[in-house]
């Protein structure tokens, strides 16, 4: 019972701090391009690794886990960002919602495929009723749709998806904060090169939004709170704990109330505490 509520509390910092992810890459392109976004937070955030991995003398991962890591660096270093940077080109943050409620149930997917999971049947039911809430919910404040920016959308969920459950199950023997720390630095020799080739041709147009923006995809999205989501994944499970990604969506919108000071309808909260039902009902039967 502590393992699972540690795994459920850690998953929901991690959700906590990737709720404000697609509204920072929202402002981050409209100062940076896509593909300089993606290698710069990659960069910046595999500094922060190494430098963690250094200063308390992590052991090397072995040659099998290559594979896993390389997955990994694929779906969440490389993948997700590069995707959901160019879909948020073509369609708002808002609209982006619809796809980040299918998130868990592409995670718990991978962890039936990738991490040896086997949830009940009524698991599904409630997974897919919730997902099904959070996209009613999402459709029905942003009718607003682009074919490629929905395409670039879908390919960032099945990557993340990917990349959650690979990490996670890796997280089990390397602990959660060296999965992605190893990650990062996987990608590190590919992701410079890329960030010097896009390197913006003038700074002085860029706003501080666009900073702000950036370094928070960097330190935040990118690492730490992998630390915590990565944890909660391996000790709570894959798809019970992954369950809590329904949450992300209305997470950002009441921070977008809070901090931006946007109204916040009664359809929220009514979409939230059916979202809430879900993924107690997910947990039980995970």
């Amino acid at each position: 019972m502590q393992s699972a509520g540690s795994g459920w509390g850690n998953g929901l910092l991690g959700v906590i701090i990737f709720s404000g992810s697609l509204p920072a890459t929202r402002v981050a392109v409209g100062g940076f391009s896509a593909l300089f976004l993606t290698s710069a937070r990659a960069a910046i955030a595999a500094l922060l690794g190494a430098a963690l991995l250094g200063l308390l003398d992590q052991v090397r991962p072995e040659r099998k886990d290559l594979t896993s890591l390389a997955i990994v660096s694929i779906g969440v270093v490389v993948g997700f960002p590069l995707l959901t940077a160019l879909a948020l080109q073509h369609i708002t943050s808002a609209h982006s919602i619809v796809f980040i409620g299918l998130l868990p149930l592409s995670t718990a997917v991978f962890g039936v495929l990738r991490g040896g999971e086997r949830p009940q049947p009524l698991f599904w039911l409630f997974a897919i009723l919730g997902s099904a809430t959070v996209a009613g919910f999402a459709l029905s404040n942003d009718g607003s749709a682009s074919l490629v920016g929905d395409l670039l959308m879908v390919a960032a969920i099945v990557l993340c998806g990917l990349g959650y459950a690979e990490g996670a199950a890796l997280s089990r023997r390397l602990g959660g904060w060296q999965v992605i720390s190893w990650a990062l630095l996987l990608a590190l020799p590919l992701m410079v090169p890329v960030a010097i080739l896009t390197w913006p041709s003038t700074w002085t147009g860029i706003g501080a939004p666009a900073w702000v923006g950036l370094a928070y995809v960097s330190v935040f999205s990118m690492f730490v709170g992998f630390v915590f989501w990565y944890r909660g994944l391996a000790i709570g499970g894959i798809a019970r704990v992954g369950q809590l990604q329904q949450l992300q969506p209305f997470l950002g919108l009441a921070l977008a109330g809070l901090l931006l000071h946007e109204p916040v309808a009664w359809s929220m909260i009514a979409a939230t505490a059916l979202v809430v039902v879900c993924v107690a009902c997910a947990r039980r039967y995970a």
